[in-house]
């Protein structure tokens, strides 16, 4: 499998897969945000993932800065918006399609 499609393949997971999750407790319970929090933090195991993926996500805003200087990536700001709605789990792979398709020299 070429990377481009292996990478597709992630984007299409990393959404489904963690709204899998979100959606039924967004359905439940609303978007009540102290509740969220108080629960994505609730014991240590849950707060050590928690803040592995915040810093996974600012680890990857920072390379996306630095190789959208390098390659001029076209569409840059989609992994922006899927890291804020969806999180890292769709915009790493979204960025590395992007950023595959920019050193393959397309343009679509």
């Amino acid at each position: 499998m070429k990377p481009k499609s292996l990478y597709l393949v992630l984007c299409v997971l990393g959404t489904i897969v963690p709204y899998w999750q979100f959606v039924p407790w967004v359905a439940a319970n609303g978007l009540h945000l102290p509740m969220f929090f108080q629960q994505m933090l609730a014991n240590r195991i849950s707060a050590f993932f928690a803040m592995d993926v915040f810093l996974s996500a600012v680890a990857m805003v920072a390379f996306m800065r630095i190789e959208q200087g390098r390659l001029r990536i076209r569409g840059r700001w989609l992994p922006l918006l899927g890291l804020l709605t969806v999180g890292v789990s769709l915009a790493l792979p979204l960025f590395l399609y992007l950023r595959e398709r920019g050193l393959e020299g397309e343009e679509n």
